[in-house]
C-alpha cells in the first residue's frame, strides 16, 4: 500500500499543531483560580488586615473548625459525602501542645473557633491534588461582613474529597458544584461585580420602554463554544446578571448561564 505525500504532510501538520492545541487548554487548578479570587492579607503595628478582598463565599454547613489568623498552626476539615468531618483528634492535639509551648500572655485568645452557616469568608489558596483527588481550599473569615470585633480573621482548611480515581477527568463545573455545597459564592459578591454596570443596563432599558413599536419576534439564536462576550451579547442581547471574577466572567440569563474564560464561550448551562 502506498502512502502519498499529502497524506503524510497532513499528518505532520496535524502531529505539529497538538501540543499548542494541548497547551490552550486550561488545567483544573488554573480554571478554578480563575473562579474563586484569592483574598490578599497584611500586616502592620495595629495587627493584620485585608489588603485586597477575594471572591466572598458564604458557608452552608457548619463543622469547620478555625483558628484565629495569628495562629501558627492550620486545622483541616474534610468535606466527603455532603458532610463536614472536623480535624483529627491528633491535629488538634498537636495544636495544644505547640500552644503550651507559649507564655500566658503570648498565648491568650488563641482560641478555635466553629464557623457558624452563612458566615462569609474569603478563599486564601486552592490546592488541585489529583493523585489523592482532594482539593484543598485554604479560608479565612470576612470579620466585616460578620461583624467580628475585634477582628480575628479566623482561618481554616477545607480537604474536598473526591470519589478515588475522578479527579483526573473532573470539569471544572462538576468540582465547583461540589465546593458550593459548602462554600458558595455569595450574592454579596454578584452584586458588587455587577456595580456600575447595572446603571448602563437601566439607561438600556429605558430606552428599549420607549419605543413603542412592535417589534418582529427574533429566530432561535444559538450560543457555541469560543465565542465572544460580543457575539453573544449580540445573539442574546444584554445578561441579567455579570458576575465577573477576572479570567472569568459568568452572563445570567433568565434560563440560561453562560460561562466565559479569558473573554471566550467556556461553558454553557
Amino acid at each position: 500500500m502506498r502512502i502519498s505525500k499529502a497524506l503524510i504532510s497532513g499528518v505532520a501538520v496535524v502531529l505539529g499543531a497538538m501540543p499548542s492545541l494541548l497547551a490552550q487548554a486550561p488545567t483544573l487548578q488554573e480554571q478554578l483560580a480563575a473562579q474563586y479570587k484569592l483574598v490578599k492579607m497584611g500586616s502592620d503595628t495595629s495587627g493584620y488586615s485585608v489588603v485586597e478582598k477575594g471572591t466572598l463565599l458564604a458557608i452552608q454547613k457548619g463543622g469547620i473548625l478555625a483558628v484565629p489568623y495569628t495562629d501558627q498552626t492550620v486545622l483541616a476539615s474534610k468535606y466527603e459525602g455532603g458532610t463536614v468531618h472536623g480535624p483529627s483528634g491528633l491535629a488538634v492535639t498537636a495544636r495544644k501542645s505547640l500552644m503550651g509551648r507559649f507564655s500566658a500572655t503570648q498565648s491568650q485568645g488563641q482560641t478555635t473557633h466553629l464557623f457558624q452557616v452563612g458566615d462569609k469568608v474569603y478563599p486564601m489558596k486552592i490546592d488541585v491534588n489529583v493523585a489523592k483527588d482532594t482539593v484543598t481550599m485554604g479560608i479565612v473569615a470576612c470579620d466585616t461582613c460578620n461583624k467580628t470585633d475585634p477582628p480575628t480573621y479566623n482561618k481554616a482548611n477545607v480537604v474536598f474529597q473526591f470519589p478515588k480515581g475522578s479527579l483526573a477527568n473532573a470539569n471544572a463545573g462538576s468540582v465547583e458544584d461540589t465546593i458550593g455545597q459548602l462554600l458558595s459564592i455569595s450574592d454579596d459578591t454578584q452584586q458588587a461585580d455587577q456595580g456600575g454596570q447595572q446603571q448602563g443596563g437601566d439607561q438600556g432599558q429605558q430606552g428599549a420602554a420607549d419605543n413603542s413599536q412592535p417589534q418582529p419576534q427574533a429566530e432561535p439564536q444559538s450560543i457555541e463554544k469560543g465565542m465572544t462576550t460580543d457575539q453573544v451579547e449580540a445573539a442574546m442581547g444584554k445578561p441579567e446578571k455579570i458576575v465577573n471574577l477576572g479570567p472569568k466572567k459568568i452572563y445570567v440569563y433568565k434560563d440560561l448561564k453562560v460561562t466565559f474564560l479569558n473573554g471566550k464561550v467556556f461553558d454553557v448551562q
